[in-house]
């Protein structure tokens, strides 16, 4: 079973892999994606395929708009997972 720490952990990783200069940074689930990480457009689209990815998980592009903080995307992540 997947748990959400599970997740966080996954994402952390995954985002830190897509943009090594962010190594040594914390990241919560209030952590603004784009202002508090200075991640762009580009780097937060490639940070979505590599979820998508390693979580199986398809999020529609609408919905990925609406994401900001960690914690949201973990949340979009968490509830398309299958039900275990």
């Amino acid at each position: 079973m997947t748990t959400r720490q599970d997740i966080l952990d996954k994402t952390r990783e995954i985002i830190i892999e897509s943009l090594p200069e962010l190594e040594g940074q914390s990241f919560d689930e209030s952590t603004v994606i784009n202002t508090d990480t200075g991640i762009d457009s580009m780097g937060f689209t490639l940070i979505i395929c590599r979820l998508e990815a390693a979580f199986n998980v398809r999020i529609p592009n609408r919905q990925w708009q609406k994401l900001s903080t960690l914690g949201d995307v973990v949340d979009a992540i968490e509830k398309r997972l299958p039900k275990q």
